[in-house]
């Protein structure tokens, strides 16, 4: 498998690192996000998603710094403890696309203050509204910091995941799921390393996980007919619409995560896990027939209608009807599906294979 390059910040990025104000910030983002989608034609998908990416990442540091600042201007004084700003889903493994939601948590030190509990309440508050005025979407799922679930400090955290590894009915196990993908951005990186060790040394400690895990990642939307042929939503505003993100990206994404979990690979990116993949089992051409169905995944997901309302960034994440009157897109869809369907098809018979040896 051919290693992918991922683009260095350009200069682009340096009047985000050093935005003064709020104000800044979400003008500093519009600057950058018209030059990415002027560059979407002329890079490869990959080097185009990992430019954009970078954009967030830097949008995300900058946005909690000025969160510290405007709290202290308001009263609140500079954090008691210290803390890491981390995220998760499409942005913890650097694969958001330029209107991706926000998807982030807190991990705040056992160090103990009297104002720690009522500080962080309010900065996780303030940074997801600082992050929606910048033009992030609020998560639908409430994935955010903002959320006492996804802000706890690194013992809370370790409780949390241990709660986790012990339920392995749908919702716990799908949380487990998101935080297998979680990626430092500010703060004190010490306390991300710390989580990741925990997260872990407790999938090592838990085989009946991964079998849980397993069963999750198999489960899926049917994206082709017996005929071979594309399914597309037969009701509602979509129809005759692909689900892009549910009919491909998301299996993808769920199948080499499993794989690589089972591996101990503690890479987020879904590329880089499939480079780790090869390496370990170079003969096997599955993992080339990935990587090749993944790419086109990037890039249906940048191809996708989106819209910008009150100054935040949303996607409806369906491929158009329209779209797939494209032979070569249409051919290059049907390939990538076919390829979700073998590896589907492989995890369940090691699934089924699970669960009769635990009979």
């Amino acid at each position: 498998m051919e290693r992918m390059k991922y683009a260095e910040p350009g200069p682009v990025l340096e009047s985000i690192r050093y935005a003064a104000s709020r104000e800044h910030l979400k003008e500093r983002r519009q600057e950058c996000q018209t030059q990415l989608e002027q560059l979407h034609t002329v890079l490869p998908i990959a080097s185009w998603t990992a430019m954009v990416n970078d954009m967030h990442d830097e949008i995300a540091s900058r946005a909690a710094i000025l969160c510290e600042l405007e709290l202290e201007a308001a009263g609140y004084g500079p954090p008691p403890v210290p803390y890491a700003f981390v995220v998760f889903g499409s942005s913890g493994r650097r694969e958001s696309t330029l209107w991706s939601d926000q998807d982030n948590g807190l991990i705040l030190s056992n160090e103990e203050h009297e104002d720690k509990e009522m500080y962080f309440h309010a900065f996780g508050r303030h940074l997801s509204h600082l992050l929606e005025y910048v033009g992030y979407e609020k998560c639908k799922g409430k994935v955010m910091c903002s959320e006492p679930q996804w802000r706890k400090t690194l013992e809370e955290w370790k409780l949390q995941l241990a709660s986790w590894h012990q339920d392995f009915s749908w919702e716990p196990v799908r949380s487990l799921m998101i935080a297998s993908d979680m990626r430092f951005i500010a703060g004190e990186p010490s306390l991300a390393l710390a989580w990741k060790r925990c997260f872990e040394h407790s999938m090592n400690e838990s085989p009946e996980m991964a079998t849980a895990i397993l069963r999750n990642t198999v489960r899926h939307k049917a994206t082709l007919n017996v005929l071979g042929q594309v399914v597309t939503e037969r009701f509602g505003e979509h129809a005759g619409d692909f689900d892009v993100k549910y009919g491909v990206y998301i299996p993808l994404v769920n199948s080499i995560r499993y794989m690589a979990l089972q591996e101990g690979i503690g890479e987020t990116s879904t590329l880089k896990r499939l480079e780790r993949l090869t390496l370990l089992d170079g003969g096997n051409m599955l993992f080339e027939n990935c990587q090749r169905a993944f790419l086109t995944a990037l890039s249906l997901r940048a191809a996708v209608s989106h819209t910008v309302k009150n100054g935040i960034y949303s996607s409806s994440g369906y491929l158009p009807q329209s779209e797939l009157k494209n032979k070569t897109l249409l051919y290059q869809l049907r390939d990538s599906l076919t390829t979700v369907r073998r590896i589907h098809r492989a995890l369940q018979r090691r699934l089924r294979f699970a669960e009769r040896r635990k009979l």
